[in-house]
């Protein structure tokens, strides 16, 4: 008796011999069974295993750290995070001021600075976006996975979709402002859109940065030399610009964690100096200049000054460079060292450089433009030479570790290809290196470099700084939607939040982009070229999400057992017997929860399925190592005989060895 076929397929399976028929022929995914049927089923018939694929276990944590072990990782993240911002004492004065300022204009800008860092990085920064990260990672583009985990506005790769623990509330949970948001989020492309393109254009300033950043801080610091040796020639500072870094990058594989031990110790002797700098001055000086810490006088410099005032801002704006930084590197580190590390140690020395450096220009005006050499100590000046090219060539540090970062990131939401990604430590599992960017990114900032060396680095503090003021703004926008729908903060407070942070944002933004034609255009450019690629990318894997859709289903739609005893196809397949085979099969399966594509192949193909059947299934989990108890996990599915294979494995562990 020939089997039951619908008829739907009738015709097509009468024209092909021996039921081999290409899967796509068959429109069985949106005519002929409900998936969420095929799931509850399969669940019930497998006897959980199923609901027991994916374990809380698998699903990554944020890591928490206490004691020594908090006070080593704060110590770490100074070699990394602060050497950019740390370096910022060299270059505020000289940018802001073009001539001798008078004493009201000093006082306005040191006030500025002092409020600056104390509004945008410590407030801002610190106390407030460092809580908006996603399981411990940092960055604008983690704010967007923070929000897809609270609302429906992004699609998931299907083998990476069951292990991302989704948070989103009940309707009825959130506030009425909340609810608003989200559910205009939701329903709204072109609010899906917007948040795509604004969080991976975070992520693309901050690599153009990551380009910029090294050229600068290195060209710079080989500059300096021209104060002891002002016949230095053009080519010898770009030849040792260009050694320095490459040595810079052929560091990078000994891990995050061995080059923050190595840097640190000279960035901490750096921001003591500058300390140390700020107290003499201060009692050797003016120490009048204490009164900037009044906003009076800062709001004073911006209305007596007007326009010039405004521009002059662009010029304060790179006394916070490198707070993007502090976002991003946080996966390498956490919240807890980083505010540890800025509150207790970088902050203080900070302040108290720009201080001293007020306290001896208000003496000698002309010192504005270069106030840190000019302002040390008597016998300080060379220790204080080598010690700022130290730090110098280090601030680069921080922006190459974002990059590594914030990769990391977008390979996990498939806006990028998984290249190789080694992690370097087993203490702290945030700490990547990527091979591909780390030479992608020596490549260009050996370029920069030979093109910028001509005119020094004035052009390239203005294509930074546009950079940095666009991230602080697109951060200040997406918290603010956090903490709507993830804190669920009363939308006054968030609207006052969003009105001080955004204005102040907003006055540094528009000073900044007056730079655009004198060299910002270079990484506003970068950045676009990198958001296209990030985004045609993730369009690209979409549609092969949608492709693939079709053949996404349980076992027992397509494998069922008839009334003899016979395995056979489902009717949507044919209706087939099939033939046993004698030995064991075992079927890759790349997501771990539904029937693996080269099982249903080979089923088409041969009609036939060996006595045991295992679909296999590797996930990697996001900790070093899994213990060999925990590491293999047996179920059986909805077909007699047929088993699913899970093996759990760690970023150290060896998965394949060489005997297989």
């Amino acid at each position: 008796m020939s089997p039951e076929i619908d008829p739907s397929v009738e015709d097509l399976v009468r024209s092909r011999s021996g039921g081999i028929y290409p899967i796509r022929d068959l429109q069985y995914a949106e005519r002929n069974f409900d998936k969420r049927s095929a799931k509850k089923t399969d669940v019930e018939l497998a006897d959980g295993s199923q609901k027991a694929a994916v374990q809380e276990r698998d699903i990554r944590r944020k890591q928490e750290f206490s004691g020594w072990v908090l006070f080593g990782l704060a110590y770490q993240s100074v070699g990394v995070i602060y050497g950019d911002i740390g370096t910022s004492p060299l270059y505020v004065y000289s940018s802001t001021f073009s001539s001798n300022p008078s004493y009201d204009d000093l006082l306005g800008a040191l006030s500025l600075i002092i409020w600056t860092l104390t509004l945008m990085v410590s407030i801002k920064y610190i106390f407030i976006v460092l809580r908006a990260d996603d399981e411990g990672e940092g960055g604008t583009f983690a704010l967007y996975s923070l929000l897809s985990r609270y609302a429906n506005i992004i699609k998931r790769d299907p083998k990476e979709e069951s292990m991302i623990k989704m948070e989103r509330r009940l309707t009825s949970e959130l506030r009425p402002s909340g609810r608003t948001i989200r559910s205009g989020m939701e329903h709204s492309r072109i609010a899906k859109t917007a948040l795509k393109i604004i969080g991976v254009l975070g992520v693309s300033l901050v690599m153009s940065d990551g380009v910029l950043t090294p050229a600068q801080s290195v060209l710079g610091a080989i500059q300096g030399l021209t104060v002891v040796k002002p016949d230095i020639t053009s080519g010898t500072v770009i030849g040792v610009t260009c050694a320095i870094l490459v040595l810079l990058f052929l560091i990078q594989p000994l891990g995050t964690s061995k080059i923050a031990h190595t840097f640190a110790p000279i960035v901490v002797v750096w921001l003591l100096f500058n300390f140390a700098y700020g107290v003499y001055n201060l009692v050797q000086h003016d120490h009048s200049v204490l009164r900037a810490f009044s906003p009076y006088f800062a709001g004073s410099y911006l209305v007596r000054n007007r326009t010039d005032g405004w521009k002059n801002l662009g010029g304060i704006l790179l006394s916070f460079t490198g707070v993007e930084a502090l976002f991003a590197d946080l996966g390498a580190f956490s919240r807890r060292a980083v505010q540890l590390s800025w509150m207790c140690f970088t902050f203080p020395c900070l302040l108290l450089a720009y201080i001293g450096q007020a306290a001896y220009i208000s003496d000698v005006p002309s010192a504005y433009a270069n106030p840190f050499f000019l302002s040390a100590p008597p016998g300080m000046f060379y220790p204080s030479l080598i010690i700022s090219i130290l730090a110098a060539i280090v601030a680069s540090q921080a922006m190459i570790t974002s990059t590594f970062q914030l990769l990391s990131q977008i390979m996990k939401l498939s806006y990028f290809p998984q290249i190789k990604l080694i992690h370097t430590s087993t203490v702290f599992h945030g700490q990547v290196y990527i091979p591909f960017a780390n030479w992608l990114l020596m490549v260009g900032t050996i370029v920069v470099t030979a093109v910028y060396s001509n005119i020094k680095t004035t052009r390239l503090g203005h294509a930074y700084g546009v950079c940095v003021i666009l991230v602080t703004f697109i951060t200040t926008c997406m918290v603010s939607i956090v903490a709507l729908i993830v804190w669920e903060l009363n939308p006054i407070l968030v609207f006052l939040g969003f009105l001080v942070f955004g204005s102040l944002d907003g006055a540094y933004l528009s000073s900044a982009l007056t730079k655009v034609p004198n060299g910002a255009w270079f990484t506003l450019l970068l950045s676009v070229i990198l958001s296209s690629v990030f985004i045609l990318w993730r369009f690209g894997k979409e549609q092969q999400w949608k492709a693939e859709a079709e053949d996404r289903f349980q076992p027992t739609h397509l494998v069922t057992k008839g009334d003899d005893g016979q395995l056979r196809l489902t009717s949507v397949f044919g209706g087939d017997t099939l033939t046993d085979i004698k030995g064991l099969g075992i079927f890759f399966d790349k997501v771990g929860d539904m029937t693996p594509l080269v099982f249903i192949q080979f089923l088409h193909k041969f009609t036939a399925t060996p006595q045991v059947m295992v679909f296999f299934h590797l996930r990697p989990l996001s900790r070093p190592s899994v213990p060999p108890e925990e590491r293999y996990a047996i179920k059986r599915t909805g077909i007699p005989n047929c088993y699913r294979m899970i093996i759990r494995h760690g970023y150290m562990d060896e998965v394949i060895t060489k005997d297989l």
